[in-house]
């Protein structure tokens, strides 16, 4: 349909369907009115009109998935959710035009919403780079309107086409190729520095991981033919060209991978060569020091042994030195001469205690035979008399 006739079934459209209300309530030619209940995802809103609330999901415009119970939230998915909640929040009275299916196998109402400014919801959704142009044949009326506004958010680089989103298939693969291209450099880097065969392990992992999503990568674009992301990509030439880049950088990389795993495989078995040399030294050095604890449990039970028997060899010295001992004792004793008799002193005589002296008064002084003498006397022994001196 050109733009012409689009402008044109969209201004009678809504100038006849959005005043049909305040005339009346008639219905509008060639279309529906409604109203905004929520919106769902970037490309289903519910909309009541006809007396109900019906889900539309809106024709020839696909947006990456939010809601797909069997498929994980798609790239920029809940930014174009975002986006058709802001352009048609709840309240906003649209209008509604359909192709030739009115309803699509999930029974979702097929349409073209119109704002009351003519403006093409399905259009601006692409116009945002959050969509792409689809074609379920034959529904294809707004197709052209809506790959134009997709062409303008092409040249501007934005939402879906912009070379910085980092969850598009373009970066993912730039990405799941740098990584690549690190893990294999890592790899290399251990393997020319002799690194432990636990660091060439570690760097083969990374390798292994790097590769398993640069593959997983690939093959999700080679499936994804009918994606939003792989419409995005620019088509099956684009997907090619990307496909054949990531399976460069795969064969690259496994090569690399092959190098590793070879050259941990012969350091393994080096190391286990070693060990079981140091294994065969250890049971080697272990039988020796077993053989030497035993000869030295020998030596010691040999010096035990002459111990005692050196004890045993003194004791019987000993014995035989206590015995000729008392033997020479006994013939010493034997050939001694007669004891004498033993010395008994006399018995004393006995005590008699001398008779007492009788006993004698003593004399009674004698007169003084110098009377009135008052000189010098000298006494005669005994000290009863005196003369004059």
């Amino acid at each position: 349909m050109s733009r012409h006739k689009v402008v044109r079934r969209i201004t009678l459209f809504l100038t006849a369907a959005l005043a049909a209300p305040l005339a009346g309530c008639a219905e509008a030619p060639d279309g529906e009115v409604g109203t905004v209940v929520r919106v769902i995802d970037g490309d289903t809103l519910v909309i009541n009109f006809d007396g109900e609330d019906q889900r539309v999901r809106l024709l020839n415009v696909d947006t990456p998935e939010t809601k797909h119970p069997d498929k994980p939230v798609e790239c920029l998915g809940p930014e174009a959710t975002t986006f058709l909640e802001n352009l048609t929040p709840a309240g906003t009275k649209v209008g509604l035009d359909f192709d030739v299916e009115r309803t699509d196998q999930y029974d979702r109402v097929l349409a073209a919403v119109f704002l009351e400014d003519r403006t093409l919801v399905n259009a601006e959704v692409a116009r945002n780079g959050l969509g792409v142009p689809v074609v379920f044949e034959p529904n294809r009326e707004y197709f052209d309107e809506v790959q134009e506004a997709y062409t303008e958010a092409s040249a501007q680089q934005i939402g879906l086409l912009d070379p910085a989103a980092e969850c598009t298939l373009p970066v993912q693969a730039t990405q799941a190729m740098a990584d690549l291209a690190k893990a294999t450099e890592a790899a290399g880097a251990a393997s020319s520095a002799g690194g432990t065969v636990a660091a060439l392990a570690a760097a083969a992992g990374g390798v292994a991981v790097a590769i398993a999503s640069a593959k997983a990568l690939r093959e999700a674009i080679a499936a994804g033919s009918n994606t939003v992301l792989w419409t995005a990509l620019g088509g099956a030439s684009a997907a090619d060209d990307l496909t054949n880049k990531l399976s460069s950088a795969i064969s690259s990389g496994e090569a690399s991978l092959a190098s590793t795993q070879q050259v941990v495989a012969d350091r393994e078995l080096a190391e286990k060569a070693a060990a079981e040399a140091a294994e065969a030294q250890a049971v080697i050095e272990a039988a020796a020091a077993e053989e030497q604890a035993q000869a030295a449990a020998v030596a010691v039970e040999a010096e035990r042994v002459q111990r005692e028997a050196d004890l045993r060899a003194e004791a019987e010295r000993v014995a035989a030195n206590l015995a000729a001992a008392a033997d020479a004792e006994r013939d010493r004793i034997a050939n001694l001469p007669p004891v004498p008799a033993p010395y008994v002193p006399p018995a004393p005589a006995p005590y008699v205690a001398p008779a007492p002296a009788p006993y004698v008064a003593p004399a009674p002084p004698a007169a003084d035979p110098y009377p009135g003498y008052t000189g010098p006397r000298c006494y005669a022994p005994g000290g009863k008399t005196y003369r004059p001196c």
